[in-house]
């Protein structure tokens, strides 16, 4: 049914139970193919004993190149991405087949809601230690928020045509922020007008374990600030928010295909202000030298 890619980083615990909210509340059969950064925790002994195909890197490849890899063993037409600390909660497949089926084509982007860590507020713990499954299983379908225009980023599905279409993730955003947005400008410059966040597809979110465990760490990095909202500017001229805002019209009520945005003043006067950013970015802050040093 979907190729469902986890890039993971020495996250065994977070990823087994990921992994086992998919087997126990989807209705149909799945590929799930994690890639593996580093794994010096017991991931692969997990895998493999589990029987789970993988890509791995003995370095931090970061989310990009990760999922790049693991995408290129999908065996389904249709590629889901997800975090390894998601917690996938029931009919969220039937639902997604379900929208898939209402489109003729297959120039979409469709993604779940988070809970907890994400647009729908509901406690049912932060780690491992106090998740408490039974209290989401007998609770989650009472939270809603509505169905989208944009994106909550992951998890997101994508067609595997579409997918090698646009290149994938683009990797120099390292380790990962701002390549969502990235592939969804890629997915707009292609003619895609279909951003739909759907609130029936809801997964839990613990929320950034990964990036919280090695903050601060002096060689594994997880986090890059505000770099991937830098390379952004300098590649498409626009900020990330403005795209957001004028293009895909993020968290509003979902009411069909996006359109090319209306020239507004508000749209003239936040246009002006990324091309005045990206004078400072490009020549005074001297962005693009930064990147080569890094």
């Amino acid at each position: 049914m979907f190729s469902i890619i986890i890039p993971t980083l020495n996250n065994k615990n977070y990823l087994e139970l990921c992994i086992n909210s998919i087997k126990k509340n989807s209705k149909f059969s799945h590929q799930i193919i994690p890639h593996v950064n580093i794994g010096s925790d017991g991931t692969i002994k997990y895998l493999k004993d589990s029987n789970i195909e993988y890509t791995i890197t003995e370095y931090n490849a970061g989310i990009c190149e990760g999922m790049n890899r693991a995408a290129k063993k999908s065996k389904y037409d249709y590629i889901l991405y997800a975090h390894d600390d998601f917690y996938f909660c029931p009919r969220w497949d039937e639902v997604l087949l379900e929208e898939v089926k209402k489109i003729p084509h297959n120039n979409f982007y469709l993604s779940g809601i988070m809970m907890n860590n994400g647009p729908l507020k509901f406690d049912c713990g932060n780690s491992l230690e106090d998740f408490d499954e039974k209290k989401l299983l007998e609770n989650f379908e009472k939270y809603n928020h509505y169905d989208f225009q944009g994106s909550t980023w992951a998890p997101h599905l994508i067609h595997r045509d579409l997918w090698e279409k646009v290149g994938g993730f683009s990797e120099e955003y390292f380790p990962g922020t701002g390549s969502d947005p990235d592939l969804n400008m890629k997915l707009w410059k292609e003619g895609v007008r279909i951003f739909k966040g759907i609130n029936n597809f809801k997964v839990y979110h613990f929320g950034s374990i990964v990036t919280r465990r090695y903050k601060d760490h002096p060689t594994i990095k997880t986090e890059s600030g505000s770099r991937g909202g830098k390379i952004f500017l300098l590649k498409w001229g626009i900020t990330i928010n403005f795209f957001k805002n004028f293009f895909l019209k993020s968290d509003k009520l979902y009411d069909g295909n996006l359109c090319k945005p209306k020239i507004t003043p508000v749209y003239l006067l936040k246009y002006i202000f990324c091309k005045l950013y990206y004078v400072y970015i490009r020549f005074i802050y001297n962005f693009n030298n930064q990147i080569k040093l890094k």
